[in-house]
């Protein structure tokens, strides 16, 4: 299946709802090398969008692109109706619109857990420190992490602290969650607690573009999963299709690794 044909499809099983992000003709080099080929793709709202491919393949580019933190060489980005890529755009504006956790945690070590939380409220959104601080408290609380609220991220588990960062993000309720290889900088035995927040945040609409090696939660979780392979995509669709009907060769060589 092309690149256009696997969009296609997209469009036709995605939630009948708006697009929150599209992704037209990305391209994006580095010394030469391009990572991304024309990317094309598109998140609905409330949808889970599982991204896999082997090591660079350009998922992380992708997710990185998708917050401007990379300059595309060509293509644009939109973020709702708003043309993104556009040279006028106010990084830092958008930025405050999605949510963004890596694979590592970038917790500030020098800051209690709640206040790493309620952070960009204060500072970007100018929320009140006590509103701030309910709302805060309100979500570690939700996690079981209320207990942990004043420590520091060093008193805390990979596992908490992922958590912690995940709710750092969607402490201003952005319009998109953007998670990259979240549990590939944890120990086997967290990487469960990790996964079980992502899959609640789901259940609750969260809209969700997400970069995985987890590839059963991808299947049981993401509403599309979307293959990488050098730069393009190579197939896309619901998870049924990808993990037990897909036809791309290369899509089905990959999978093969984690079900051998």
């Amino acid at each position: 299946m092309s690149a256009a044909d696997s969009e296609s499809t997209v469009d036709v099983i995605a939630p009948a709802s708006a697009p929150v992000l599209r992704l037209v003709g990305i391209r994006k080099s580095f010394e030469g090398n391009e990572v991304l080929r024309g990317i094309d793709l598109t998140v609905h709202r409330h949808e889970i969008v599982a991204l896999i491919g082997a090591s660079g393949s350009g998922k992380s580019t992708l997710l990185r692109t998708a917050n401007l933190l990379e300059q595309i060489d060509d293509g644009q980005i939109f973020l709702g109706d708003d043309d993104i890529s556009d040279p006028h755009t106010k990084p830092d504006a958008i930025r405050a619109r999605i949510g963004v956790v890596f694979q590592h945690f970038n917790l500030f070590p020098h800051l209690s857990v709640l206040d790493n939380v309620t952070l960009a409220s204060r500072a970007v959104h100018k929320s009140s420190r006590a509103d701030a601080e309910k709302r805060g408290l309100e979500l570690l609380g939700h996690i079981g992490l209320a207990d942990k609220a004043r420590d520091f991220p060093d008193r805390l588990s990979g596992g908490q602290q992922q958590r912690a960062a995940i709710v750092r993000a969607i402490a201003t309720d952005p319009e998109l969650l953007l998670l990259d290889e979240i549990t590939s900088a944890l120990d086997p035995e967290l990487v469960g607690e990790v996964l079980d927040l992502v899959r609640e945040l789901g259940r609750g609409g969260t809209t969700i573009l997400m970069a995985t090696h987890e590839m059963a939660f991808a299947r049981d979780v993401a509403h599309r999963v979307v293959f990488l392979d050098k730069g393009v995509v190579a197939e896309a669709g619901p998870p049924a299709q990808l993990f037990e009907h897909s036809e791309n060769p290369r899509t089905r060589e990959f999978l093969a690794r984690f079900t051998a």
